[in-house]
């Protein structure tokens, strides 16, 4: 019915009315049947319903009830050949309505629906930063919804910055061509913490240091659990610190900062409006490595609910590319009982008896685009227990199994650890995608030799490594050298020789390289 109306909208096909009485009716809509009221109007003219008994089908219809709509058949059947409708004109038409049925709306609401579909869509046109952050900060706390949006933001080239105290306000703000996180979409971070932070920042201009943050802030609403929540989402990056060194820190500063606040209480200095120039402040963090990058982003999807400043899967792009053409997200546009292949962390694993006794479970797995639901049946968990582990970085094979008024599921059929699939008995790099480096011959020198050499020898793996020679205008030729000869084409080595060779000069497979 859509295709049909834009068909005739647009001239293409001709506007045709089963019954003369139609037109007058469907006039306005080329002769399809869109709103409500024309069901009404239609039952009205044409099986002779009073306007009561048009209602009753309307309801039945709106709340997809099948009985009552098997009533309703017979008695519209019944008087439109009493009208001299003959039988197969109607039912023909009443299977037009129970058609519509799927997916009518008043008039009223779909003139609605429509005016606000056009502005939205004008906004995301014209206006995408504004726009996906304003969408986001009307989902904060619904996990599906905003992962689905930070996929599109991703899509649109727009980067998602971590929350900052120094930057960021209680909701999702545009700051230049990203997004950056609000305050209050880290967990244990209130309302009243929040507004105790924006009036010390515009009173400071900026905080400096976590000691500064802890003397200015009220540290009876931002005790130790929300500060350690801050430093795990990285909403204390700017001070300079490593997150290590911030948690390390945290119990000393809480400390002078409470001492500080204290004495302002007691009149013995004047932290806020002294003319006094402050004492001076403790800026000194331990000298500490940043915590594991698996830590780190452990720590912003614990209290985010997204890994924002990087994904622990980043470093198995290139594997993933290769054995993979799904993902979480591609899911929906499947039909039932489709092959798939994904690869992404199990989160979650819940293993529970059937009726007859025997072990399934249900599960989550995460990849770069969202999360897929897991069902491991009996024989599939007992071949595959030691594999399914929280965690695991996992090649899953299985069929998508789509359920009414539910998120699609992934049946599982094979698991493995993503490096044994990787390395799986055709050698090491059998079927893996070509990592390709294009080097320009007039930029060339024995420096950028060297450091190619320390870069690609630091990430060994399976992507056979080619290496393109070009002078622009003259020639170009394809290399594969020696040593090494694969490599694995995760995001840190594709952005470390996008630096070192400019951007567009490296290829996964014919594909560019995704930027950093």
């Amino acid at each position: 019915m859509i295709d049909d109306f834009i068909a005739r909208k647009l001239g293409r096909k001709r506007v045709e009315y089963d019954l003369p009485e139609l037109e007058k009716i469907l006039e306005e809509t080329y002769g399809v049947i869109v709103y409500q009221e024309h069901v009404m109007q239609i039952a009205a003219s044409a099986a002779g319903f009073t306007l009561g008994e048009a209602d009753v089908l309307r309801r039945a219809m709106g709340k997809k009830k099948p009985e009552e709509m098997v009533a309703m058949r017979e008695k519209f059947l019944a008087g439109a050949r009493q009208r001299g409708v003959p039988a197969r004109k109607a039912e023909r038409l009443f299977a037009l309505i129970e058609q519509f049925a799927g997916y009518g709306f008043p008039k009223a609401h779909s003139a609605a629906y429509a005016l606000i579909a056009f502005r939205t869509a004008y906004l995301k046109a014209h206006y995408p930063v504004e726009f996906m952050a304003s969408l986001l900060g009307s989902e904060i706390g619904n996990q599906d919804k905003m992962t689905v949006y930070l996929n599109e933001c991703r899509d649109l080239g727009i980067g998602i910055l971590p929350p900052d105290v120094n930057s960021s306000h209680r909701r999702f703000t545009p700051a230049g061509g990203s997004i950056r996180f609000g305050l209050t979409a880290i967990k244990n971070v209130g309302d009243a913490a929040i507004q105790s932070v924006l009036e010390a920042r515009a009173r400071l201009g900026r905080f400096d240091n976590l000691f500064e943050f802890c003397e200015n802030v009220d540290l009876r609403l931002l005790n130790k659990r929300v500060l350690e929540s801050l430093i795990k989402a990285g909403a204390m990056d700017s001070f300079g610190a490593r997150r290590a060194q911030l948690a390390a820190t945290l119990d000393r500063a809480m400390e002078l900062g409470a001492r500080r606040q204290r004495e302002v209480a007691s009149g013995q200095s004047g932290l806020f409006a002294s003319a006094e120039p402050s004492a001076p402040k403790p800026i000194e963090y331990p000298d500490l490595s940043e915590w594991p990058a698996a830590d780190r982003l452990a720590g912003e999807k614990e209290v985010l609910g997204f890994y924002v400043t990087g994904h622990p899967l980043d470093r198995y792009v290139g594997e993933i590319a290769g054995l993979t053409s799904q993902n979480s997200s591609s899911l929906e546009s499947l039909s039932s009982d489709s092959p798939v292949t994904l690869v992404g962390i199990l989160s979650s694993l819940r293993v529970r008896p059937t009726k007859k006794g025997d072990l399934w479970a249900s599960g989550v797995l995460e990849d770069l685009r969202g999360a897929a639901e897991l069902l491991v049946f009996p024989q599939a968990l007992q071949q595959f227990k030691d594999v399914l582990k929280p965690d695991a970085v996992l090649l899953i094979k299985g069929r998508v199994r789509q359920e009414e008024n539910s998120s699609p599921k992934v049946v599982v059929g094979e698991a493995k650890p993503l490096l044994a699939a990787v390395n799986g008995g055709q050698g090491a790099s059998a079927g893996r995608p070509e990592l390709r480096l294009r080097i320009d011959l007039a930029r060339a020198s024995e420096k950028l030799a060297g450091q190619l050499e320390d870069v690609l020898a630091a990430h060994p793996g399976n992507n056979p490594l080619v290496l393109e020679l070009t002078r622009p205008g003259d020639f170009s030729v394809r290399l594969r050298p020696r040593r090494p000869r694969a490599v694995s084409a995760d995001r840190e080595l594709l952005a470390a020789l996008s630096d070192l060779c400019g951007e567009g000069a490296v290829f996964v497979g014919d594909e560019p390289a995704p930027s950093a």
